[in-house]
Order: C-alpha cells, then sequence, then structure tokens
C-alpha cells in the first residue's frame, strides 16, 4: 500500500455486501465519527455491514469499542500469530473478556504466519505461533464463536493443529491465497474461505485456480483494509468501500452473477457470524 497512490474512485454499487474482514483502526477510525464516517462510505456503494478485526490487545479494544459505536460494525479478536509471543496471562484474560463481549463475532485472527520468523524483529517464533493459536481455537470453542484464521506458508501446519486440538464448528480462513489442494482439503473439512483482493490480481493464478473450486455456500468476502487493493488500485489504500471490485473479480473468476455472488457470501457471513 502506498499512500502516494490517490484512493479508488468509488464503486458501481452492489448489494447485499458484508465486508467479513477489515481493519478500521488501520484505515483511519479513532472515535465513533470517524468508524461512522468509513461505513457510510461502504454503506453508499451496498456495503452494510463490516466485521473490523484486531492484531494485538490495543486493536482488539479498539474493535470491540466500534462495534459499540455502530451497529453495522462488529468485532473480531485475537492476537496476531506474528505477535503469539505477547500473549501473556493478562493479555489472555482481557482477550477473553473482549471476545465474550457479545458484539463479537468471531476469534481472529489466529493462526500461524511462517513467512515473517528471522525477517520482521521481535516476531514471534513459530513454536510461539503454535502456542498461541492453539489457545485461541481452545478460546474459539468455549465461547462458541468461529475462529477466523491467518495463514501464511503455513498450510500443512495449519491443518496439523486443526486436527489435533478438534476445530471449532465454525472456521474461516481469512484472506484466502493457496493453492487448489488446500482449497480441497479446507472444503472437505466444511471450512469457509474469504476472498480478498488478491482474487483480482492476474499473477495469483494458483488462487484464482482455487477460487471456482470453492462452493457457493463457503465463500465469504473481504477486503482486508487498508491492505490488498483490488486491481487496478493496486497499491492504493483499500476501504470496505472498495469491497464491490473484488466481489466483481471473483464473480468472473468463478464465472457466476456478480450479485447472486454478493446475496450469497452476504447470507453467509449472516449465518457463520450470527449477524442480525
Amino acid at each position: 500500500m502506498s499512500a502516494a497512490r490517490p484512493a479508488p474512485e468509488a464503486p458501481q454499487p452492489l448489494s447485499p455486501l458484508v465486508d467479513a474482514h477489515t481493519h478500521l483502526d488501520a484505515c483511519g477510525a479513532e472515535d465513533a465519527a470517524t468508524t461512522s464516517a468509513i461505513v457510510d462510505r461502504a454503506a453508499a456503494v451496498g456495503v452494510g455491514r463490516v466485521v473490523t478485526v484486531a492484531d494485538d490487545l490495543e486493536a482488539a479494544r479498539f474493535a470491540v469499542r466500534a462495534a459499540h459505536w455502530d451497529d453495522r460494525v462488529y468485532a473480531a479478536v485475537a492476537i496476531h500469530p506474528t505477535r503469539a509471543n505477547s500473549l501473556d496471562d493478562a493479555t489472555r484474560a482481557e482477550i477473553e473478556k473482549l471476545a465474550a463481549d457479545p458484539r463479537c463475532v468471531a476469534v481472529g485472527e489466529t493462526g500461524l504466519d511462517l513467512y515473517w520468523p528471522g525477517k520482521l524483529d521481535g516476531c514471534a517464533e513459530p513454536a510461539e505461533q503454535e502456542e498461541g493459536f492453539r489457545w485461541h481455537i481452545d478460546l474459539a470453542k468455549r465461547l462458541g464463536k468461529p475462529l477466523m484464521i491467518h495463514n501464511r506458508e503455513a498450510d500443512a501446519d495449519l491443518l496439523r493443529v486443526l486436527h489435533d486440538e478438534g476445530a471449532p464448528e465454525k472456521v474461516i480462513f481469512h484472506c484466502f491465497s493457496s493453492d487448489a489442494d488446500m482449497a480441497r482439503r479446507c472444503v472437505d473439512a466444511g471450512y469457509l474461505l474469504s476472498f480478498s483482493g488478491t482474487v483480482s490480481f492476474k499473477n495469483a493464478k494458483a488462487l484464482r485456480e482455487a477460487a471456482p473450486l470453492v462452493p457457493r455456500e463457503l465463500v465469504l468476502v473481504e477486503t482486508d483494509a487498508p491492505f490488498l487493493t483490488p486491481h487496478p488500485f493496486r497499491g492504493a489504500p483499500n476501504e470496505s468501500y472498495c469491497l464491490p471490485y473484488t466481489v466483481r473479480a471473483l464473480a468472473e473468476v468463478r464465472g457466476e452473477d456478480a450479485g447472486e455472488l454478493a446475496a450469497a457470501t452476504t447470507a453467509n457471513a449472516e449465518r457463520v457470524y450470527g449477524l442480525s
């Protein structure tokens, strides 16, 4: 993402849509007014509800506050795998309290990221990430809430841990970016796969081959804003209002009508997150 690139122009409206994974705080939301302004821009193009996701403790606090400020916003809270080395007893206790809030609809984003260890200062080591992931799995099961997974270069290890621990009833692979084999394995397990702007990238060949294999009832759509802005705005700041670009790209890859796909992914989000 480059601050030098202007924000994308608003797409043609596509409704109904739910942004299944965004980061309102990273998009500039600081209080009730700035939160509502972002959601207003999204609603103007058909994105009526958003799930704002935490990656550290302060973001988790913000996500729950934002979900109480605006009834179009829902929260997901966890400690990101790269920060799993911060999961001390006090942090676990507060994450558990925040995750139990009625406005929190998922435990996430958690999982494994095997790309950053050794490249990012302070990044949690794989063993620390796995311990944190197992704790979040248990938390999701105890609370009866979906588990939202971050996966980077960790397909086999994620499936191994989910098998070892016993997956929660509802599992979401956020920003699914793996290949057809991984898609089939997730589908066989009944996991939902959430597609972001990466599915619009022409060089994402393996992902674009995997996307049509996922049954419509297991598809979610997301921005992961402010990151992963869809083509042709790649590198510009992303926001929930950009979601229709991704949905139209996904519909094209899958050979489906964009309006029908939007309605299906919204029904899936309502079901998995328990949205009103």
